[in-house]
């Protein structure tokens, strides 16, 4: 029974896909420009080597405004049930707050907040 159920999931999914990709052939438009290979970046043409390295500092300052972003989504459903669980829901958050707390100390002392 399990088996079977598998098999037809896979299945589906399988001509689900194929039949998706097909379909997006089919009907989707083709122009070949040289224009279309071009990088394009806010209207403005390119000059010189579009293959630019960027600081690591601009990826690890994202990172941690996601980190603190998802602090904030985790915390807004614990906020509404707090009263319902009591001291141990209190515990479960500042476990968690710590953690956090501590994470931002390291990304302090390393420096990483500031915008060189």
């Amino acid at each position: 029974m399990f088996f079977t159920f598998l098999v037809v999931a896979i299945l589906t999914a399988v001509v689900l896909v194929v039949a998706a990709l097909t379909i997006s052939r089919l009907i989707s438009p083709r122009s070949f420009n040289p224009q279309k290979g071009e990088p394009y970046e806010c209207g403005i043409p390119t000059r010189g080597q579009s293959w630019v390295q960027f600081k690591a500092g601009y990826y690890l300052f994202a990172i941690l405004f996601l980190m603190f972003d998802i602090e904030t989504v985790f915390l807004f459903p614990w906020a509404n049930i707090v009263h319902e669980i009591g001291a141990y829901a209190l515990v479960c958050v500042s476990f968690f707050l710590l953690v956090l707390i501590l994470g931002l100390a390291y990304a302090w002392r390393k420096g990483a907040l500031e915008w060189k």
